[in-house]
């Protein structure tokens, strides 16, 4: 049985066949490319300027992402040599028992500067007489003025007092009483600086 067909239908039909062959070319030679100009999720593409590799491999551009070879395991910001930089601000490792010992001094230290606090008298001077009686020698207790502070060009140091007292070699109770409020706490000594903590660079 011979089927007739009109020029029209001829050509439509021509040009289907023709459609359908650019697709599955173009499907298969693009199969398993990955171009410049494919975003990955959530990105957003971009041309790229002339002269501008477009290399996606292994020689992936300059400003991509990654971990500097030299960032330290466990460096904080993730800056090269961290902790190197800034070992002089932690301080050393108290024992148990000299932790204990330092809790203890801490207690007493405590009540002393709450008082101090609440009648307003912060001064290094008055700290110092407050907290004789306790009996600490006088070359484990260290009562100093505030650290300076930026303030504009220059710097400030405000009201108030900071304790230091070495309870062991390795341990100590750091404290300060001021007129917004104070703090006693214990921690091992600094390399630099003994119970003080170092202050920052500025």
């Amino acid at each position: 049985m011979v089927t007739s067909t009109t020029p029209g239908t001829r050509t439509r039909r021509v040009a289907a066949a023709l459609l359908l062959t650019t697709v599955v070319a173009l499907a298969l030679t693009g199969c398993g490319e990955r171009r410049a100009t494919d975003a990955a999720p959530g990105a957003t593409a971009s041309t790229p300027s002339p002269g501008t590799s477009t290399s996606t491999g292994p020689s992936a551009s300059p400003t991509s992402p990654g971990a500097s070879p030299y960032v330290e395991p466990g460096a904080g910001d993730g800056a090269p040599h961290h902790r190197e930089n800034n070992g002089h601000r932690r301080a050393g490792e108290m024992s148990p028992a000299s932790a204990t010992e330092a809790k203890k001094e801490a207690a007493r230290i405590e009540p002393l500067l709450k008082q101090l606090w609440e009648q307003g008298t912060w001064d290094p001077a008055s700290v110092r007489t407050a907290l004789r009686p306790l009996g600490y020698e006088e070359g484990r207790l260290d009562v100093r003025e505030m650290e300076p502070r930026p303030q504009g060009s220059g710097s400030i140091t405000p009201e108030g007092a900071r304790v230091g007292l070495q309870v062991r070699d390795d341990a100590c109770v750091t404290a300060f009483v001021q007129k917004t409020n104070y703090e006693v706490k214990t921690n091992g000594p600094f390399m630099e600086s003994g119970c003080f903590e170092p202050p920052f660079a500025h």
